[in-house]
């Protein structure tokens, strides 16, 4: 099945303009979707992960952010900084890593292999496919890795240090980037995976683009399928995606039209790009499909406060706190912002927060 991806995205932008407010994008997105855009009509979906607004906005890199969609900005540095140096080969070599982030990837695979186990998520079989041309990607034993994928393979690791294992047959995303936890999930047969991605346009493009080219087409469940099913029927059966498709890729306006239950819930990082009352809106809707576990990935003190109209941050930030008050049906379970997390230098820390449904 071959896709016209341009014809896919004027679709969900005209859809979007009818959609509920609460699943339209926030003050944070609104900026970041219209450069999105003007990206994919420019640039095309070859090389979006080289590409600087996706790089800026959804494709993280162990690059320091502003730096990570100015390439050539980076080489001056670098060159600036040889020059500065002695010319010592490891001295260099050292400080090539250390601009391409390289010792912080390797320390977060350290990581990642220290914790991982024979058991239910089956991790072990990831290598990180080249779609879309992707800058900060780094091989360890003979398998790639970028920081998206070793995001989640922290993410995972932490939910099976806590609880041992766990079942992904059915997993639930919002805000899913460009699908790399369903590239991970979907990596090994034995985890029996279908992968749910709620997520706006044009964000949503770029997952269908690299999970279809990841697994195949045919394996992806996009929203053109979604509203022909529609048609007959006003829901959308989990189980029905399941026997159909490996994994889907929705928008927003259509989590409501899910029915069925997950195993699974998992947001990282886009829910503290919200206001709190549209992050509680997206969670009581999570919790009508009764996941067992909630694995949440964002800041503890919220993002930054917006000051300007045009400027990026939201309008009232989602705190820690504010997650155990929208999911009174789970208990916490564990958090971590230290080993599979990531603390920051300016006190806004990548928090990991575990919650189990309440028995």
């Amino acid at each position: 099945m071959t896709r016209d991806y341009t014809s896919l995205l004027d679709l969900l932008l005209q859809d979007l303009d009818q959609a509920e407010s609460f699943f339209k994008p926030t003050h944070y997105w609104q900026t970041c979707s219209q450069r999105l855009i003007e990206d994919l009509s420019a640039n095309g979906l070859d090389q979006f992960r080289a590409q600087p607004a996706p790089l800026t906005h959804f494709v993280p890199t162990y690059t320091f952010n502003a730096l990570a969609g100015q390439r050539e900005r980076l080489a001056e540095i670098g060159s600036d900084l040889r020059t500065a140096m002695p010319e010592h080969p490891k001295m260099q070599a050292a400080l090539d890593r250390f601009l391409e982030g390289a010792e912080q990837a390797e320390a977060d695979y350290r990581v990642y292999r220290s914790n991982d186990r024979e058991a239910a998520p089956y991790l072990a079989a990831v290598n990180e496919s080249t779609v879309g041309a992707p800058v900060g990607q780094f091989e360890f034993d003979a398998r790639r890795y970028s920081r998206s994928m070793l995001n989640y393979l922290l993410g995972l690791c932490f939910v099976k240090s806590c609880v041992g294992e766990f079942s992904v047959r059915t997993v639930l995303e919002i805000g899913g980037g460009f699908g790399t936890l369903g590239e991970i999930l979907l990596s090994d047969t034995r985890n029996e995976t279908c992968y749910i991605d709620i997520d706006i346009p044009p964000t949503s493009i770029y997952s269908t683009y690299y999970l279809s080219e990841v697994l195949g087409s045919d394996r992806v469940f996009d929203y053109l399928q979604a509203t022909e099913a529609l048609a007959d029927s006003q829901e959308l059966d989990i189980n029905g995606i399941r026997e159909t498709c490996d994994a889907a890729v929705l928008p927003p306006w259509l989590l409501p039209k899910l029915r069925g239950t997950i195993d699974l819930f998992v947001n990282f990082i886009s829910f503290q790009e919200m206001e709190p009352d549209i992050v509680e809106h997206y969670l009581s809707e999570v919790a009508r499909l009764e996941p067992t576990y909630v694995l949440l990935r964002n800041l503890s003190e919220g993002k930054e406060i917006a000051q300007t109209e045009g400027q990026l941050g939201v309008l009232e930030p989602t705190r820690a706190a504010d997650y155990d008050e929208f999911l009174p049906q789970y208990e916490i379970v564990a958090t971590d912002a230290s080993v599979f997390g990531y603390r920051t230098v300016d006190g806004f820390h990548s928090e990991l927060r575990l919650y189990r449904q309440r028995r």
